[in-house]
């Protein structure tokens, strides 16, 4: 049995997530589909992790299991000449049989795109620019620290009975600037559904308010989603790498 992995990029602005789902169109739907048409067979597409309606991603890892043995330069030549523009698959790896996209991911990093100028070669992947007025990355740095660390973000995810654990292990976060571009980056060992939307929204609500890490704590501590703030806008949102 040989096992492939797959280096994906997508603009997510046309798709409901990734995952596949009924009478949707799907980022994962698209490539099985794609294989499909290349290798005669269907394909178990096992994805690290699911990206919400919207969300786009710079390396999004999957991994297939077949019998047969591909040339993997003409394969990945042929898959991206069938997808369409808006998925590209960058990379394919002959991996270990054993490997498994998901369960083997140590960690999983976002990054969320402002513009300062309105812009329109960014307007399809940042968010209005006007929310960072007045805003101070070093304060929003501080406080943002609060969140580094082992913590239940049940407050932070939607509503989801059959995820028992709400706890995440929050690596980094980090505010910085480049040119007239702000990047929010955040790494966890894994991320419930909604999560690093509604950690910026919050992270900005608190921020304008001026209001003290107290804030973030007592949102973390009781674990309800109407405790926090408006999620972000999706289109603003990347995964960017998963580590292994």
């Amino acid at each position: 049995m040989k096992n492939y992995k797959l280096t994906i990029q997508y603009d997510g602005t046309n798709y409901c997530g990734w995952q596949i789902q009924p009478n949707a169109v799907t980022v994962q739907q698209k490539i099985v589909d794609a294989i499909k048409i290349l290798l005669k067979e269907d394909v178990n597409l096992i994805g690290s992790g699911r990206t919400d309606t919207g969300v786009h991603a710079f390396g999004q890892v999957a991994n297939f299991r077949i019998e047969k043995e591909i040339d993997l330069f003409r394969f990945a030549y042929a898959l991206n000449s069938i997808l369409p523009d808006d998925i590209s698959i960058t990379k394919i790896d002959d991996v270990n049989k054993d490997f498994h996209s998901r369960f083997d991911a140590l960690s999983r990093s976002y990054f969320y795109l402002f513009s300062e100028v309105k812009s329109p070669f960014y307007l399809r992947f940042s968010d209005d620019f006007k929310k960072l007025r007045k805003l101070d990355l070093k304060e929003l740095n501080r406080i943002s620290k609060t969140l580094i660390g082992e913590h239940d973000f049940t407050s932070f995810s939607r509503k989801n009975d059959e995820i028992k654990n709400k706890v995440c292990n929050v690596k980094s976060i980090r505010w910085h600037k480049k040119g007239s571009l702000v990047f929010f980056n955040i790494e966890a060992n894994r991320f419930l559904h909604g999560m690093v939307r509604t950690v910026l929204g919050t992270l900005l609500e608190s921020a304008k308010n001026n209001y003290n890490t107290d804030y973030l704590l007592d949102v973390t501590k009781k674990k309800d989603r109407s405790a926090a703030a408006i999620s972000v806008p999706a289109k603003g949102l990347f995964l960017y790498k998963v580590k292994y």
